[in-house]
């Protein structure tokens, strides 16, 4: 049994991964902490979770108590992880982080996106990017782990093929992305109200968005080579969900893109190639661990369009760090993990 550490579970990654480690039966959680929620009970707070977790309430971070755990998921602002990520891996604890702030190889990179000096750039070196269709062999010996982004797992996952096979053209790569409003996390703001969001659509962040260079790292170590890439967010009025479309020019027409895409993920448990001329739907993957990708080449031109769909709570971020958490422990990869998405 792997004993599980939660810091900073009150958010919408944070419930989501107790709402995932429930039904894990190799995994327990042991300690949960907030700092503003000290000494209230986990189910009072989410009372979906009553007979989950009865006797287990919410503390202070304890570096004693959560050293003691196998793996400590960080569902924490930017930031956090800094400050204990380093006293935990000293401990031999493992570190599962759900924030951006390992992410990014580079430091000054980081501390030009978030604003702020990196605080623990000597660690940038050994964290693994946890995105497991890349890196799964990394993932088996690490003892940090950055978890990808939403927008990041959506787009590289209907990049790679193309760009793994020397297809597409790196020059120019567009990326147009939808997210529902959990992505915006759970603290109140005026902007994501339902009265704001609700009938309407709206793009931002198009000077730049803090997951482009994520998303530009990755690319760039599929290609080989530096890409181009033009990445637009949107908001939409739904609560859960990642819509990308992703546009790129092929140099050779000849290749037969589903055969390529459906050998590529052949032996991905969570990534779901669905037939020639299918549109994925967002509702389709509510719930579940699974990118769900179409390809398409429009009236047999040279652009190619990647539908790319995700739940931005689940694949896009705690049913990826359950995923990373499998493979680190040697586990079955899809070990309370395997529950299909949730229709209507």
């Amino acid at each position: 049994m792997v004993k599980v550490g939660i810091v900073g579970g009150t958010g919408y990654t944070g419930v989501e991964l107790l709402r995932l480690l429930a039904q894990h039966p190799q995994a327990e959680v042991v300690v949960i902490t907030s700092r503003s929620e000290a000494g209230l009970a986990v189910a009072d707070m989410y009372p979906n979770l009553r007979g989950h977790y009865d006797g287990l309430a919410f503390s202070v971070p304890d570096i004693a108590t959560l050293g003691a755990c196998d793996v400590v998921f960080f569902a924490t602002p930017h930031g956090v992880a800094h400050a204990l990520a380093g006293e935990l891996l000293a401990a031999g604890t493992k570190v599962i982080d759900l924030s951006a702030d390992f992410r990014l190889q580079d430091a000054d990179e980081w501390a030009k996106w978030y604003g702020q000096p990196h605080g623990a750039p000597q660690l940038l070196e050994e964290a693994v990017y946890g995105l497991p269709e890349v890196n799964r062999e990394q993932i088996k010996q690490a003892r940090l782990i950055a978890v990808p982004g939403c927008y990041p797992t959506a787009t590289q996952l209907g990049f790679l093929p193309l760009l793994e096979a020397g297809l597409a053209d790196t020059s120019v790569l567009i990326a147009d992305c939808k997210s529902g409003v959990s992505g915006a996390g759970r603290g109140a703001s005026v902007g994501s109200l339902y009265s704001e969001t609700s009938e309407s659509m709206k793009a931002y962040a198009v000077k730049g968005h803090r997951h482009l260079p994520e998303i530009r790292q990755g690319l760039r170590r599929a290609a080989g080579k530096d890409v181009g890439l033009t990445f637009v967010p949107h908001l939409t009025p739904m609560i859960r969900g990642i819509h990308s479309t992703l546009y790129a020019t092929v140099v050779d027409r000849s290749v037969d893109l589903q055969a390529l895409f459906e050998k590529r993920y052949a032996n991905e448990p969570f990534v779901d190639v669905m037939p020639a001329g299918s549109h994925p739907e967002t509702r389709s993957v509510r719930g579940a661990n699974v990118c769900r990708i179409a390809v398409h080449r429009p009236q047999e031109g040279d652009l190619v369009v990647v539908l790319s769909v995700i739940d931005n709570l689940v694949k896009g971020a705690s049913g990826q760090a359950v995923q990373n958490m499998n493979i680190l422990f040697g586990l079955d990869e899809r070990l309370g993990l395997s529950h299909a998405g949730m229709l209507p």
